[in-house]
């Protein structure tokens, strides 16, 4: 319950701001809001998974305080990434504007190819280092989820963008503290 918990925390933090969520508030203003919820969910079922998966192998493969120190200085990267923020391209928007009859496909690759090498695949790959792995996939999974519906509904209901700011501060606060926590 532990990795669930932790793992569902930090990768909702890190999300918030994030590429992702603003592809997914543009999908939602265009698209039926449960399928970009599906097409969100599966996409980040699979990748989480792979992260885990090569979490959990470093976890075997490194020593305890290696991990520990490099999972730390980590988190200070992702508050610094988190700060920068993301921002949604043309080639998003294009990617967007395609999906037509085919949404659910469309919606759930562009969001699997936006999420290799984004900073919560990196966060769930460095959960995966220090925590069990069932409960760091399910709980990344589900804080990722859980961030994106927020950009669904307003999505669904607005169809603008949030005010970031605020959000990536509190964001890259968190990993600070994450990060602060695994170096001492």
């Amino acid at each position: 319950m532990h990795a669930f918990l932790l793992s569902f925390g930090v990768i909702m933090l890190a999300e918030l701001g994030d590429k992702s969520q603003l592809m997914a508030l543009a999908f939602a203003a265009r698209y039926k809001a449960w399928t970009v919820v599906v097409a969100v969910s599966i996409a980040t079922l699979i990748v989480h998974a792979g992260s885990v998966l090569v979490g959990s192998a470093f976890a075997l493969a490194l020593p305890t305080k290696a991990i520990e120190v490099v999972a730390g200085l980590a988190f200070f990267a992702f508050a610094g990434w988190t700060i920068r923020g993301d921002s949604l391209g043309e080639a998003d928007h294009n990617r967007a504007a395609r999906a037509g009859r085919w949404a659910l496909v469309t919606i759930g690759s562009a969001f699997f190819l936006a999420e290799l090498g984004d900073k919560t695949m990196l966060a769930t790959i460095t959960l995966a280092t220090t925590e069990e792995p069932f409960g760091t996939w399910m709980g990344s999974t589900a804080g990722m989820v859980a961030a994106d519906a927020i950009a669904i509904a307003i999505g669904a209901m607005l169809g603008t963008r949030l005010p970031q700011r605020v959000i990536k501060i509190f964001a890259a606060l968190a990993f600070v503290i994450f990060g602060a926590i695994l170096l001492i």
